[in-house]
């Protein structure tokens, strides 16, 4: 049986043996394998299919990893993976324990940087070949970046400072035209042109080229991004010329997978599970939290007309794509920019806009600055919808959402809600739009839960599910399903459970602390950092209430209360519901923490305080 030409690479210095008749072969190889993987476990499609031929041409021209190539997001490494050693262990790609669905300094010393948010390569590169500069290192310095990252402010710091700097530093631009949804930029426009007219147009000629050199920046191309001999000979001179230089180069999202190529709407960037043979998007038999949240939206502007809706480059992913259709003139897509999104949300409702912000809560740290001075301190009725949040499972730790309850807890006068049900979204996502200040409303991916009517709080109150004499448990968000499973469970051993919704992480009901309060144990569940969230918060209350006197409680005299959440850590990829069991933070584990904290305190063994109660999981 003949090697496929895949099989054949060992690594990078494999490729150069390689006649451009192989190379073809090898990138249909390529291209092969990663819609069977990806097929198989989902991940990103569109953005890999587009690079392939560019891979090899990197790895053909350089010598990785003494020569460093800088991934720009990641998500377009996948077929890096294959041709650095990784081909074996490909098909467990974003499975546990498998290989990361981003570069991973763990993984491969090929892989340089594991962020996966846009825009940073330019500012790694700059600053490894400063360091180099520095040391005499003779490694070069490669970052690839997409036309769609060069819509985010810090491309442009660090493109300014290699031009500055005089570093040689080539970066290649990857222009396909697109981030997740057709890239918003007049840059991007002045170099639509040259796409039009195709490799071979005139270097240096037109708006787009003369931004760069402006810069100090050499500008080379377009390139075939589909030609490897030209792209080696393209790399090969910008390498060669020992200055800083962007090699543009024209690719196609989605190339060699019809399906990719013909979606309009992100070209398959990235997709669940499908049938390998034949794509068909998943069916859903019930709305996600995502679609709950579109809905609503649409609705809601309806019967306001200040109701406006900001995206960061992911119209689809955040649920904007029919708010956009049904209002165009209200929708605002600003490119990867989330730190520029905050910050006009501000703008907007000060002139009297009622603006909602869809954002990953991954993403949203990123505008954290924004956030607290240009929302908070002005009070601003800006509404943050912050999706993705907690546990999100194979993209891994640069994808858990799980600071958002931390963070947006330090912002005085914000508002947060932590919804458990799709119809608790849209009930706050009312009351969100009603309140003069700034909101956040969190939720997770996934199934939205449903409930009856009657599951449904109302305002900013707390809702108690059940009452108790023995444990209090509070729970944020999807946690309150897996907190009732528990208290069930307690209740079968004879341990008499209260469970609290609190739908708002801050502020917290007076009702539902004082509640806790009287209780022998407390426990709360969040699917974030449980260091500064908002079971620290309910410590923090009822440390201040000191509220029932009397029972083995802390030595202020409040009950005992042990923190349930994701530990100071980076949690690593896996199937979220495996990672919260991991962490105790499924029915079984909340039962377990909540019976070992009363055994601790009918043993008289204590806490040592509230604060040694806290750490103690």
């Amino acid at each position: 049986m003949t090697m496929s030409a895949l099989d054949a690479i060992r690594s990078p210095a494999d490729l150069r043996d390689l006649d451009h008749h192989r190379l073809d072969e090898l990138a249909a190889d390529i291209r092969r394998v990663l819609i069977e993987v990806v097929a198989a476990n989902g991940g990103h499609l569109g953005s890999n299919l587009g690079a392939v031929e560019l891979t090899i041409a990197l790895h053909r021209v350089l010598d990785s990893p003494t020569d460093a190539i800088v991934w720009d997001t990641g998500h377009q490494a996948y077929a890096h993976k294959l041709l650095t050693g990784r081909r074996a262990r490909f098909p467990t790609l974003r499975r546990p324990h498998g290989l990361s669905g981003y570069p991973n300094r763990a993984e491969s010393p090929h892989d340089w940087v594991e962020n996966s948010h846009a825009s940073t390569a330019l500012s790694y590169a700059y600053g490894l070949a400063a360091a180099r500069r520095q040391a005499g290192h003779a490694g070069r310095v490669v970052a690839v970046v997409g036309d769609g990252a060069l819509t985010g402010g810090m491309a442009y710091e660090g493109l300014s400072n290699i031009g500055w700097r005089g570093l040689p530093v080539v970066v290649v631009l990857n222009d396909n035209g697109r981030s997740y949804a057709p890239t918003v930029s007049k840059l991007t426009e002045s170099l639509s042109p040259l796409r039009v007219a195709g490799a071979g147009g005139a270097s240096g000629d037109g708006a787009g080229p003369a931004f760069f050199e402006a810069l100090g920046v050499d500008y080379r191309g377009p390139v075939d991004g589909h030609d490897i001999a030209a792209l080696e000979s393209g790399l090969g001179d910008a390498l060669a010329s020992g200055r800083p230089a962007v090699v543009h180069v024209l690719t196609r999202k989605g190339r060699g997978f019809a399906a990719a190529e013909d979606d309009d709407d992100k070209c398959l960037h990235d997709v669940a599970p499908f049938p390998a043979r034949r794509y068909a998007p998943p069916v859903r038999t019930h709305p996600r939290y995502t679609d709950v949240f579109s809905d609503a939206l649409v609705r809601a502007a309806a019967r306001d007309p200040r109701i406006v809706a900001i995206t960061a480059a992911m119209p689809s992913s955040t649920g904007l794509r029919p708010f956009a259709e049904a209002y165009p003139d209200r929708f605002f897509d600003v490119g990867i920019a989330e730190q520029h999104a905050v910050t006009a949300a501000a703008g907007m409702a000060m002139g009297g806009l009622r603006p909602v912000v869809a954002i990953y809560s991954s993403f949203l740290t990123r505008a954290l600055d924004q956030v607290n001075l240009d929302v908070g301190l002005h009070q601003l009725p800006v509404v943050l919808c912050v999706d993705r949040a907690g546990i999100t499972g194979p993209d891994g730790p640069s994808h858990h959402g799980v600071l958002d309850l931390a963070l947006l807890g330090r912002v005085p006068g914000m508002t947060v809600f932590a919804p458990s049900s799709g119809a608790e979204l849209e009930a706050m996502l009312v009351e969100a739009l009603a309140t003069n200040g700034p909101c956040a409303l969190r939720w997770p991916s996934g199934t939205a839960r449903e409930v009856p009517a009657a599951g449904v709080g109302g305002g900013r109150r707390a809702r108690r599910l059940r009452a108790g004499r023995d444990v209090c448990i509070v729970a944020a968000g999807p946690l309150v399903e897996a907190a009732d499973e528990a208290a069930g469970m307690l209740e079968g051993v004879g341990v008499s459970t209260t469970v609290w919704d609190m739908r708002l992480a801050k502020p917290l009901d007076d009702d539902l602390v004082v509640d806790a309060g009287r209780h022998r144990l407390v426990v709360t569940v969040e699917d974030g950092v449980r260091e500064g969230g908002a079971g620290a918060r309910l410590v923090d209350a009822l440390g201040r209430s000191a509220l029932v006197p009397g029972g083995l409680h802390g030595p202020d005299g409040t009950p005992p209360v042990i923190v349930l959440g994701v530990p100071d850590a980076y949690v690593t990829h896996g199937d979220p519901a495996t990672i919260r069991s991991e962490l105790g933070l499924d029915g079984i584990g909340i039962a377990a923490a909540a019976r070992d904290g009363l055994r601790r305190v009918d043993d008289g063994a204590g806490f040592g305080g509230l604060a040694s109660a806290s750490a103690m999981l």
